[in-house]
């Protein structure tokens, strides 16, 4: 279901590792590789239709249950907030994955089916043998295969906190982007209290309230668009946000996320910052602001410490691991559990 006042996605055929890399990740530019993984075992078996999908996906099954998100026929496969935006409008279940497939299988074709969605399943856990059988030519650092499963779905509005390669399975997806720099026109809901983790847009792409919502008609003329077909991939780059819709009965998509797991959330310092900083007075917040950008924010940040001798830098030493310790260390002495 196409959306006229959004942008075509920019694309480009099969890629290898090294254009990826060099030219695509480099950019940082979002982008549709067609047919990336037309090659995978998986593809053919969709191609062949739901039941065939179904039946290898569940080939590598070794019995470990999913996080399901369900959902009742109303909601319309549309995973979002309850009218007090104090819970949600699903529930969540964990269940054998051979259930959720026979199920999803069943329900084909029923207009009173539920939504049913499982996400961010890592394969290595839930499918061993699935990388190995379905290789990916491309990489991201750190990145390993997370299978999400369902049926007719709408995803709200979302940012990654890393870059993101994604890769149709079965079913059709649309991806919907905005730039990071439309924040402020998406309206996010709560900061804390999200679906999946990450905060949310709270305006509905597919029936806009612009009276409710009047700056999400400038985040429009800056939406760009494009639905994938099984063997298309798209890459995200950090932080761009995206709306994604699934098409069909049976729906499955691979991705990967480029991963630091020694990195910190500069999330999680934006809300600390909301607790120490915003609400300061006036005076003090522009003070306050000026040492994030000395220390933080400006190009030169990093050799703000020049003048000392290094072995005394501490916390305003060159990136290192040792570095990223002694910041942790001393965060966990200042806050004191508190």
């Amino acid at each position: 279901m196409p959306l006229d006042w959004a942008r075509p996605l920019p694309e480009c055929g099969r890629v290898d590792a090294a254009t990826f890399a060099d030219t695509i990740v480099r950019q940082g530019q979002p982008v549709v590789l067609r047919g990336q993984v037309a090659d995978w075992p998986a593809i053919a078996a969709a191609n062949a239709g739901r039941e065939s999908l179904a039946r290898y996906i569940g080939q590598f099954d070794q019995g470990a249950p999913v996080q399901v998100m369900v959902g009742r026929p109303e909601i319309a496969g549309r995973y979002f907030y309850d009218a007090t935006v104090q819970d949600f409008n699903f529930h969540r279940r964990m269940v054998p994955l051979k259930v959720l497939l026979s199920e999803l299988v069943r329900f084909a074709g029923d207009p009173a089916a539920p939504a049913l969605y499982a996400g961010s399943a890592p394969t290595g856990q839930l499918l061993p043998g699935w990388s190995d059988a379905n290789p990916l030519a491309l990489t991201l650092p750190g990145a390993k295969a997370r299978i999400w499963i369902g049926n007719e779905t709408r995803i709200s509005t979302h940012f990654d906190g890393s870059a993101n390669l994604a890769c149709v399975v079965g079913g059709r997806r649309r991806f919907l982007l905005f730039p990071p720099d439309q924040l402020a026109n998406l309206y996010v809901g709560p900061l804390e209290q999200t679906m999946a983790g990450q905060p949310t847009s709270m305006v509905d792409p597919d029936a806009p309230d612009l009276d409710r919502y009047p700056r999400f008609a400038t985040a429009m003329r800056h939406a760009l668009v494009a639905e994938l077909a099984p063997g298309d991939a798209i890459f995200m780059p950090t932080l761009w946000w995206h709306n994604v819709r699934a098409f069909g009965p049976l729906n499955v998509l691979v991705n990967y996320w480029a991963e630091d797991p020694t990195a910190s959330s500069p999330f999680t310092a934006m809300i600390h910052a909301m607790l120490a900083v915003r609400d300061l007075p006036a005076a003090e917040r522009a003070v306050w602001r000026g040492w994030f950008d000395h220390y933080v924010f400006d190009e030169s940040a990093g050799r703000v410490a020049d003048h000392l001798p290094e072995a005394a830098r501490g916390v305003l030493g060159a990136a290192s691991a040792s570095r990223s310790q002694r910041i942790k260390h001393y965060l966990v002495a200042m806050l004191g559990g508190g």
